[in-house]
């Protein structure tokens, strides 16, 4: 596989690897760069979509699946919207790492053929009622490669671009990407009313009121759309040799301090914002039975991905601690009008309070995504500009150089701990419900962890003297 070798001013020769990548040097950028990152990320970001999309799929499929003949309790199927989560996590772990190993297209275009497995599979266990509750355990699990696919993704797109376009790429990435998840609580409820794929499709599932339902749509329409994405990623992205480094080179961040902190913010807004995404629609329909819960769940991570560029852009301009630090405050608040607009023992309430509160808080967890990803780069460059300031020119490149991998691998892995709020928020909703009768005592325990995050950030990130402002 041969190399690309662009002198200064030229675009590189056609071919997958680009050997020479210098995205801050401004006459690089404007003349080769610019173009190069432009067209991998318009590809990363379908790609995303999708991986997204499968990950969160169970979130509206557990709604339907007692309703064609399944008698799964409530904790059950909390536990399959979760199980995503928790598979996605742990492999976002691993995933993080992949692209300097790899290469950005290698990778993406494998990761993104995975996802066939679990949308095919679904399709064929959804139509036959004697499946077991261990299957579907299963393939929640396996919809986790969707959720590992973000790590990968952010990474990649992270080595593409300048410092200061970072927060804007960044946030196209991960906010279109979200996107995935609103477009499918949005799309499945509409293909899964009729036969889809004729006959190749399956037949229908029979409901008490006598009306059909296709709920193997759920899984099967994301197939040609995952095959032609794949081959997107393999014939129109590219490998960067520059951002190729081993684990070993890249396991250093597990001794920054800093990559700790914004996992722990991280958590706080992409955490949220999949954790309330994958419970969202369960949780309308145990606390409000009467309304429809498809017909509004799809409004909360819409509004999430869409502002989650506009967290990355405002970060850019007025820094991405400040953005941070007053976002968590008004998710702060949000949470408190979602407890107030619930139903208390079984009496009272008011929906559409609390999807109005919910609406804001799924745009703070946009905002704190865009924002918490924008500061990363400016940690990482600081910390090294800082510690290579008496080297030579040549020393202060290497420098830089290494702060962007570390960039890179930090978002992976900040990325990979935030996808555990796919599990925990799930699966504490349900905890809360059986245990109190209502979510009441999640959401308590959520605001002590936002008002933990507004410390953290006032005094690393934030205050006068800080150690690290950004």
């Amino acid at each position: 596989m041969s190399a690309n070798n662009p002198t200064l001013g030229q675009p590189p020769r056609p071919g997958p690897v680009i050997a020479d990548w210098r995205p801050e040097d401004p006459q690089f950028w404007g003349s080769v760069g610019k173009r190069v990152a432009t067209r991998n990320l318009w590809i990363s970001i379908p790609a995303l979509f999708l991986a997204f999309a499968v990950w969160m799929v169970w979130s509206t499929v557990i709604v339907r699946l007692n309703a064609i003949g399944f008698s799964f309790t409530t904790d059950e199927l909390f536990w399959l919207a979760a199980l995503p989560g928790l598979s996605g996590a742990m492999l976002r772990v691993v995933y993080s790492f992949m692209v300097p190993v790899f290469g950005g297209r290698r990778w993406t275009a494998i990761s993104t053929a995975s996802l066939l497995a679990p949308a095919l599979w679904m399709g064929v266990a959804v139509q036959n009622p004697e499946t077991p509750y261990s299957v579907f355990v299963i393939i929640a699990l396996l919809c986790g490669f969707g959720g590992g696919n973000f790590a990968s993704s952010m990474s990649n797109i992270s080595f593409f671009y300048p410092k200061a376009q970072q927060g804007t790429a960044l946030g196209l990435n991960a906010g279109l990407g979200n996107l995935g998840v609103s477009a499918m609580q949005f799309l499945v409820p509409l293909v899964i009313g009729f036969g889809l794929f004729g006959a190749v499709g399956g037949k229908p599932q029979e409901l008490a009121d006598g009306s059909q339902l296709w709920l193997q749509n759920a899984g099967l329409v994301w197939v040609p759309l995952i095959a032609l994405a794949t081959l997107a990623a393999w014939f129109g992205m590219n490998d960067l040799s520059s951002a190729s480094a081993s684990f070993r080179e890249q396991a250093v961040i597990f001794k920054r301090k800093h990559n700790w902190l914004m996992c722990w913010l991280y958590l706080a807004t992409f955490g949220s914002f999949i954790g309330f995404a994958a419970a969202f629609p369960l949780l309308i329909n145990t606390s409000f039975p009467g309304v429809s819960a498809l017909k509004f769940a799809f409004l909360g991570p819409l509004v999430g991905a869409l502002v989650r560029p506009l967290g990355g852009w405002i970060a850019d301009k007025l820094g991405g601690a400040r953005v941070t630090l007053w976002n968590f405050v008004v998710m702060v608040a949000a949470v408190f009008g979602v407890i107030a607009f619930l139903p208390q023992e079984g009496q009272g309430g008011n929906f559409y309070g609390f999807l109005g509160m919910f609406m804001l808080l799924f745009v703070t967890t946009g905002i704190g995504n865009g924002s918490t990803f924008r500061m990363i780069p400016v940690i990482f460059r600081t910390l090294h500009e800082r510690w290579s300031a008496d080297l030579d020119a040549e020393g202060r490149d290497q420098a830089l150089r290494e702060a962007g991998k570390e960039s890179a691998a930090v978002l992976g892995f900040t990325s990979a701990v935030g996808a555990f709020g796919a599990f925990f928020i799930p699966k504490s909703f349900g905890s809360s419900i059986s245990v109190t009768g209502g979510p009441e005592v999640a959401l308590y325990v959520f605001v002590g962890y936002y008002i933990s995050c507004i410390l953290v950030t006032w005094w690393w990130y934030s205050r006068k003297g800080a150690e690290t402002p950004c």
